[in-house]
């Protein structure tokens, strides 16, 4: 590509949050999404591997609730579960333990404000 596709500078914010990178059409292997513009294949994208992301889902959150987990409130440490709750970062093994760190807070203070959520 010797100039940059006007797609690509639309869906690089989009693939910054996520954690995806783009790739030249040349370079693409079968687990990578063609980004197609008017029937035509301008560039792939590579999603992320599984490994780091709840690094990834945690960096979301603070970014949106704008400081470290750490620092929240109490109340802000619970929306930030209901947060990474709604993009399925319970899922992931050692979520609890790894979110508990990361807020300097028990296991058991998440598993209560994920109860209290799902009451």
């Amino acid at each position: 590509m010797t100039s940059r596709h006007p797609l690509l500078d639309t869906v690089q914010p989009l693939l910054t949050a996520l954690g995806a990178s783009i790739v030249q059409t040349n370079e693409m292997n079968k687990a990578d999404v063609p980004l197609v513009w008017e029937g035509k294949v301008v560039a792939g994208v590579r999603l992320p591997a599984l490994h780091g992301a709840m690094e990834r889902l945690i960096e979301s959150v603070e970014k949106e609730l704008g400081a470290k987990l750490v620092l929240l409130s109490r109340a802000e440490k619970q929306r930030a579960i209901r947060l990474l709750d709604e993009r399925g970062a319970f899922i992931l093994r050692r979520a609890v333990e790894d979110v508990a760190d990361a807020m300097g807070v028990s296991r058991i203070t998440v598993y209560n404000y994920l109860n209290s959520l799902h009451r």
